[in-house]
């Protein structure tokens, strides 16, 4: 057998009893080396160089496992796809095994795989958004309940389940409230939660989490008690407007007060907001990428009536498809000029032409690049896949536009945790 063959290489694996299924980590692999199937996601070890650009960003740290294995036994994507658990660490005489006759106790070197040809730069998918929180951010605390933790999952009571789209449309919206009773479960503002939805799948195993991005501030929903709430779009489609019955969503848009649903986490230690009053919030957001914007406004509207809520300003940037589609237009309206400033904008109004976020945020261009240019702001955006193409261009147009070097300053919004991404 070759030599190359046996030597021993660093396998960078994903840990399917805890991975979420939240597509971070695939949508994050600058050279494509994720993929996934209805089951697991999984790293190709003929593709992976080790970059680790994928690491931080996973909410759970399901990403951040590998297995030391000869090259020629590398996990296959295959083997990877059937797994329902990590495999077991091969021993150091196992692996002395598999080196040629003579090399003793001498097990080769190990090394992650980097001897292969990856795409050049024109072709690499960029990491956009940041990897790290604010630096004023409040400390997150992660994976407190989950199948590798002490506690499995925490089983949250029903305590509200109000539609918040008009009725009648077709994007039925909820705002469910669950209550956590004794258990700690601490969350921020850009923290996620997973739901764990009752029954088995078409395999006959039981259905891995779904992901939910938390709607309320840090003291609940209600201030003081232990519960949080969601924002849930009641799923019928799929992205390709085949007809769909979302195992989730449709679970937790059904459910009645008193109702019990079984959550982990929580998940998220960057898509956070800074603690100083004076910092400025920038949220841009489609449907239900509105709950963390929901959160962080909520915590800053109860801090301003707290006094201490100083200069910081707050603008939002939301789209949907027509107003009647839009989650929480009423409360939004509520909310005083002085305090947020709000930019809605519609793609499918009868009559209309089809705006959407980024056309509203070049309508604000001087508002936009004076927040660009100040290391006080923070940028959120959250919402479909596709709108993070045309946001990021029109943050790039704003600033060029006002004379800064947008790749310069991309890169500090990056390193400053001053841009985040959340979009599936």
């Amino acid at each position: 057998m070759d030599q190359a063959d046996l030597t021993l290489i660093k396998q960078h694996l994903i840990d399917p009893e805890i991975c979420i299924r939240c597509n971070t980590c695939e949508a994050t692999c600058p050279i494509g080396a994720i993929s996934h199937d209805s089951q697991n996601y999984v790293v190709d070890a003929e593709i992976c160089n080790w970059c680790s650009a994928c690491i931080a960003p996973c909410p759970t740290g399901s990403i951040d496992n590998y297995r030391t294995v000869p090259r020629s036994r590398a996990y296959s994507l295959a083997e990877q796809l059937g797994w329902e658990s990590l495999p077991t660490e091969l021993s150091r005489e196992e692996l002395a095994l598999t080196q040629e006759p003579g090399s003793a106790e001498g097990v080769a070197p190990v090394e992650p795989v980097v001897d292969v040809q990856l795409p050049d730069a024109a072709t690499a998918r960029p990491v956009l958004g940041a990897q790290i929180p604010p630096w004023s951010a409040a400390h997150p605390y992660t994976n407190l309940y989950g199948p590798k933790a002490a506690v499995e999952y925490v089983t949250a009571t029903v305590t509200g389940n109000v539609r918040v789209t008009q009725a009648g449309t077709e994007y039925d919206t909820h705002h469910i409230v669950l209550d956590l009773g004794s258990t700690p479960f601490p969350v921020l503002e850009g923290q996620s939660i997973g739901v764990l939805p009752p029954g088995l799948d078409a395999n006959g195993r039981n259905h891995h989490p779904r992901l939910y991005s938390v709607a309320s501030p840090r003291d609940g929903e209600r201030p003081g008690y232990n519960n949080l709430s969601l924002t849930v779009k009641r799923v019928l489609e799929d992205h390709q407007g085949n007809p769909v019955r979302g195992v989730a969503s449709n679970f937790l848009c059904d459910l009645a007060v008193g109702d019990s649903v079984r959550v982990v986490g929580p998940f998220g230690t960057s898509f956070l907001m800074p603690n100083h009053p004076k910092s400025h919030l920038v949220m841009i957001c489609t449907g239900t990428g509105s709950a963390p914007m929901r959160a962080m406004t909520e915590w800053r509207r109860r801090q301003r009536a707290r006094g201490k809520f100083e200069s910081g300003r707050l603008m939002l940037f939301f789209g949907a498809r027509t107003q009647e589609e839009l989650p929480y237009f009423g409360p939004l309206r509520n909310l005083p000029a002085d305090f947020i400033d709000i930019n809605f904008a519609y793609s499918r109004t009868p009559g209309q032409p089809k705006t959407y976020v980024q056309d509203k945020m070049r309508e604000r261009s001087a508002d936009l690049a004076a927040l660009l240019a100040d290391g006080e702001s923070y940028f959120y955006v959250c919402g479909l896949k596709s709108m993070e193409e045309g946001v990021i261009e029109a943050l790039r147009d704003i600033a060029s536009a006002a004379g800064l070097d947008w790749a310069s300053l991309q890169i500090a919004l990056q390193r400053n945790g001053r841009l985040h991404l959340e979009t599936y």
